[in-house]
């Protein structure tokens, strides 16, 4: 609303557009954080620090490849096919991406943390640096830290040129970015319990990535309206969540029916039973 006020209206649908695109992606972020946690055995009530910090440092990153693809715009028009070329490519990984695949082991960052840095074996509260015996060292938080800002940096090369897509305006695709990663941290405790509902997640987002990484591709020759960008986003995602939805009530369904095959009359298997222990 503010937005519409002090920019008027396109300014205000290419910020939502944006913030829509932005929160989408950020879904995939949350399932990879809960991977990392697990992976981590990160303690539920420490979470929240990591996650505090992690926004924090995502908008810094975000701040930078904001304004650097910016002057790169304005300098190498061109740039723009090879911003549409790398949001293809990341559709097409998160298409073919599989869970098992996610393997904290082979981050760079924490091969390098773990060669270089002091760590203590166990957690120290919420502490991402102690002195032990004398000696300055990293906790395990810090790895953990260290390991989802790294992965923020990925997320944000996918993220940052579907932005630019929408708009070109700086302070829409960095408002729309910092809006949409400031819920990150209660949306994480929100959905944590409820990731393998949206088994489908991946694919919708391939989809708007493709279909992103085809308009700035094809924005020189065709501009595509950003309400036509933002209707088709909110209805991929719509059609996500529903197809999720409906595959997780099948499975219900299914396994209902199997546990009445296997046990077809609990109620009369209950009544023979008691019947057996009232005559001995």
């Amino acid at each position: 609303a503010v937005v519409w006020v002090w920019l008027g209206h396109q300014k205000a649908l290419e910020f939502f557009t944006g913030y829509l695109v932005e929160k989408a992606l950020s879904a995939d972020n949350i399932f990879v954080f809960a991977v990392l946690f697990n992976y981590f055995a990160v303690p539920p009530e420490y979470r929240h620090r990591v996650l505090f910090w992690g926004v924090l440092g995502a908008i810094v990153f975000r701040l930078t490849f904001i304004l650097a693809g910016t002057a790169l715009l304005k300098k190498f028009h061109w740039v723009i096919y090879i911003f549409g070329i790398i949001v293809i490519i990341s559709g097409i990984k998160l298409l073919m991406r599989k869970e098992e695949e996610i393997d904290p082991e082979r981050n760079p960052v924490l091969r390098l943390a773990r060669r270089f840095l002091p760590i203590t074996p166990n957690y120290h509260g919420q502490k991402f640096f102690v002195r032990l015996n004398g000696k300055f060292m990293a906790t395990p938080l810090m790895l953990v830290l260290l390991v989802v800002e790294s992965t923020d940096i990925v997320f944000a090369i996918d993220s940052i040129p579907a932005i630019f897509a929408i708009t070109r305006d700086p302070f829409i695709v960095f408002t729309s970015n910092v809006c949409a990663i400031l819920g990150l941290r209660a949306l994480y405790f929100v959905l944590e319990g409820m990731i393998r509902l949206f088994r489908y997640l991946d694919e919708g987002l391939a989809v708007i990535l493709v279909f992103i990484g085809v308009k700035m591709l094809v924005s020189e020759f065709y501009k595509i309206p950003t309400w036509v960008a933002l209707s088709f986003v909110a209805a991929v995602l719509a059609i996500t969540i529903a197809l999720s939805l409906m595959a997780e009530r099948r499975e219900q369904v299914r396994a209902g029916k199997l546990e009445a095959q296997i046990n077809p009359n609990p109620k009369e298997e209950g009544k023979g039973k008691s019947s057996e222990k009232a005559n001995p």
